[in-house]
C-alpha cells in the first residue's frame, strides 16, 4: 500500500489520525495487535519514530466507531460466529481450563481477527499430545518466559475457518490471570445466550 500524505497539524490531531488508520487496519486488514497497527498507521501517515503514538484505548474508541459506522450489520453476526467457534474450541480443551480473551471477548474483533484462548497445563507438551492424539494440526512457537507464571508456548490452529491462538500457561498462573479481560466457558455461554434472547443478529 502506498504511503499516505503526511499529516500536518497538532500532536493531538496526529494521534487521532494514527488511531483512526490503525482502527481501519484492525477492522479490515486482519491486524489484531494494537502496537503493530499503530506503527503501520504511523508509517502510512508519514509520522516519524519520535511522534507520540495513541494509546490502545484511543485506538479502541476509533475501532468501535468504525465498526458501528461501516460494519453495523456484519460485525455483530461475525462476532457471534467467532464466539460460537471459540466456545466449541473451549469445550474440546476443557481439561486445560480455557479462558477466552482478546478482541473476540471484548467485542472489537475485526473480521479476520484471531480467536485468543489461554490454557493452563503442567506442560505445553500435554496440550500438544492432546492435539496430536485427536489428529488436530497446529503450529507452535516457544515464548521466552519473563517469570515462572509467564506463557510457555503459543499454539496456532485453524478452527472452522477461524484462526485460533492458544497461549499455554503453567497451572499456577490460572488464578493470577483470572481477571475481567478473560472469560471461562460459562461466561461465553451466557454471552451467546444473551444474544439469542433478543433474536439473531
Amino acid at each position: 500500500m502506498p504511503r499516505q500524505k503526511s499529516v500536518t497539524g497538532s500532536p493531538t490531531q496526529l494521534r487521532r489520525s494514527i488511531a483512526s488508520v490503525a482502527a481501519r487496519l484492525m477492522a479490515e486488514g486482519g491486524m489484531s495487535d494494537y502496537g503493530s497497527a499503530k506503527r503501520k498507521a504511523a508509517r502510512q501517515l508519514g509520522a516519524g519514530d519520535g511522534d507520540a503514538l495513541p494509546s490502545n484505548d484511543e485506538v479502541e474508541i476509533e475501532l468501535r466507531a468504525y465498526q458501528a459506522i461501516f460494519q453495523d450489520d456484519e460485525h455483530p453476526e461475525r462476532l457471534y460466529e467467532m464466539r460460537t467457534h471459540a466456545l466449541a474450541a473451549m469445550n474440546l480443551l476443557a481439561d486445560f481450563h480455557p479462558q477466552l480473551t482478546g478482541a473476540v471477548l471484548d467485542g472489537t474483533a475485526g473480521r479476520y481477527a484471531p480467536i485468543e484462548i489461554d490454557l493452563f497445563a503442567d506442560s505445553s507438551k500435554d496440550v500438544e499430545i492432546f492435539m496430536l492424539s485427536r489428529g488436530i494440526s497446529y503450529s507452535s512457537t516457544e515464548i521466552r518466559r519473563q517469570n515462572p507464571l509467564s506463557a510457555e508456548t503459543q499454539l496456532h490452529l485453524d478452527w472452522n475457518g477461524d484462526s485460533v491462538n492458544l497461549m499455554v500457561y503453567p497451572v499456577a498462573a490460572e488464578r493470577t490471570l483470572a481477571r475481567d479481560n478473560r472469560a471461562r466457558t460459562p461466561a461465553v455461554i451466557a454471552m451467546l445466550a444473551a444474544v439469542n434472547q433478543v433474536g439473531p443478529t
